[in-house]
């Protein structure tokens, strides 16, 4: 296997990937004695180069798991152009058993009121820990202010580190990441603030409000003036499709169109056709985000995973559009820049 360190040339990240589990098998002894020990010093230098042969901007931790005594967590921390990669080195993980299971995410921490750690030399129970909460009407959001006692004492970035490390404790990483919105860590406590306990209750109940498969219409113009529509997942959040990095634009021209280049019904007809064989010829590894409708053309947005090769699929639907020839592209696309104005 590989060296761990810096690498001199590109690797594959399968390679990488196979190497750190070729290497957790043979280090895992040591893992184990160490973690038994408590020794944090000697599991940290370990353990850090084998995650950072991955790369460098992961971050991992040692948790308490949910089935099993120990959690290996690596994870993105929040790099849309990590998160795919992430989430692949969890699923080539070994099975986990009695004492070890792998995560590519901070998990929710069913003891999190009852934890308490060291930041910059203060002690930070999360039991001191509260928040101010807003949920913007109609938004898949909530807004937290976040306050601790410890916050007057120590710096911004620290008290932000702080608040996002107990975010992730509260709901998890993920959970964070498609449900909270503006995050403020404030020196003063909010005057109708509640304990940071019932985050959990606040979001499962903006979840109830927002069912999948919804879609939002939204229109707008051009830039030299000319009228379009957009239709989106409502929703849309990347962290829902963690494996999909892969961007499929399929554009589409109609020929009946009103004087804004708008279709008229009898193209909408079409076009509503052809998007039902289209979404029928999706997988589970792909996903249509959304379309977006203007002078004469529709460009259909999918993201995908690419391992599993969907251009020979949709290649072939191509040739049934019965208005000129369909373009067809394929791009890496891990932040999902292409459906940006769209994402929640």
């Amino acid at each position: 296997m590989r060296l761990f360190g810096r690498k001199s040339e590109p690797v594959e990240p399968g390679a990488l990937i196979a190497d750190f589990w070729t290497w957790w098998h043979e280090a895992r002894p040591r893992v184990d004695a160490l973690v038994d020990a408590g020794d944090a010093g000697e599991l940290a230098e370990l353990v850090g180069p084998a995650v950072n042969a991955l790369d460098e901007s992961l971050i991992w931790e040692v948790a308490p798991g949910l089935a099993a005594k120990h959690a290996l967590v690596v994870s993105a921390a929040g790099n849309p152009e990590l998160r795919s990669f992430a989430h692949r080195w969890a699923l080539a993980a070994p099975e986990a058993d009695g004492r070890w299971e792998f995560h590519p995410s901070r998990q929710a921490n069913p003891q999190a009121h009852d934890l308490t750690v060291d930041v910059g030399g203060h002690q930070f129970g999360m039991d001191r820990f509260v928040l101010g909460v807003r949920v913007p009407p109609g938004t898949p959001r909530v807004n937290v202010s976040a306050y601790h006692p410890i916050f007057q004492d120590i710096d911004d970035e620290t008290r932000m580190e702080t608040t996002l490390l107990a975010l992730d404790w509260l709901l998890g990483e993920d959970e964070v990441a498609r449900w909270i919105g503006d995050i403020v860590a404030s020196e003063f406590e909010p005057i109708d603030a509640i304990a940071a306990i019932h985050l959990p209750g606040v979001v499962a109940d903006v979840a109830q409000g927002f069912p999948g498969n919804r879609w939002a219409r939204l229109e707008g113009q051009t830039g030299t003036g000319k009228p379009l529509t957009a239709i989106a997942r409502y929703p849309l959040r990347p962290v829902d499709y963690p494996l999909y990095d892969q961007h499929i634009a399929l554009t589409v021209t109609y020929r009946h169109r009103d004087p804004d280049g708008l279709p008229t019904p009898e193209a909408e007809s079409t076009l509503t056709t052809f998007e039902t064989h289209l979404t029928s010829a999706l997988t589970d590894s792909a996903v249509l985000a959304a379309h977006l409708t203007t002078e004469g053309t529709r460009t259909y947005h999918i993201y995908a995973d690419p391992t599993a090769n969907l251009t020979p699929t949709l290649k072939p639907l191509t040739t049934s559009w019965p208005e000129g020839r369909p373009h067809l592209t394929t791009t890496p696309d891990p932040s999902w820049s292409s459906v940006a104005p769209f994402l929640t």
